[in-house]
């Protein structure tokens, strides 16, 4: 099963779940991207990982994780997201020590988080990638239910805006309702119709 090339593209406050954020991975060679619902915390280490300039004054879990690693000369050469059962993503750690591979079990926001502290590539399959990637031009079938979206769907910002909403909507309207989540690049909304969709 070939592997795909994933980069951070960055990382968008929930506007739907308190305390949540939309971690958004776009495919290397591709205009895939692959939204993934993580916590404060992991959404906190994310982004001071990748902005450089930002040093925390006493080391955060993941810095924790890498000097230690450092101090043992264990090195994570590439994190793979291997596995999606029912919304959520599973990963792997592919790490190294004398020579020796070891892979570990991790969930995918820490993965993400020790792949940028180590420099290491993100890889997910193919098949994951198609099964819950949205793309930013997406052929759907054209009717009128884009009107239906924009007066009957709850807005996203609204409080009675769930999964709820989603059970409600047949697939062509969910499939609209995709599109127009991508559109506006709201990939946390666009995660979770995804994952409606998935499910049918």
């Amino acid at each position: 099963m070939s592997l795909i090339r994933l980069n951070i593209k960055g990382i968008s406050y929930s506007q739907t779940q308190s305390g949540a954020y939309a971690l958004i991975l776009s495919e290397e060679n591709g205009k895939r991207k692959l939204p993934i619902v993580i916590g404060a915390f992991e959404a906190q280490s994310i982004a001071i990982a990748l902005e450089k300039d930002i040093r925390p004054p006493r080391p955060l879990t993941h810095d924790l994780f890498k000097n230690f690693s450092d101090r043992f000369s264990i090195i994570v050469k590439q994190v793979i997201i291997h596995k999606l059962v029912d919304g959520v993503f599973y990963s792997s750690l592919i790490c190294e020590n004398n020579n020796k591979e070891e892979i570990i079990d991790a969930r995918t926001s820490d993965a993400i988080a020790l792949a940028l502290r180590f420099s290491a590539p993100i890889f997910t399959y193919k098949n994951i990638l198609e099964k819950a990637g949205v793309k930013l031009n997406i052929d759907l079938e054209k009717q009128k239910s884009e009107d239906l979206i924009d007066d009957e769907v709850p807005n996203e910002k609204s409080e009675d805006f769930s999964k709820n909403t989603f059970n409600k909507l047949s697939l062509t309207e969910l499939k609209n309702l995709l599109k127009k989540a991508v559109d506006d690049e709201n990939y946390e909304v666009a995660a979770k119709i995804r994952d409606e969709i998935s499910k049918r």
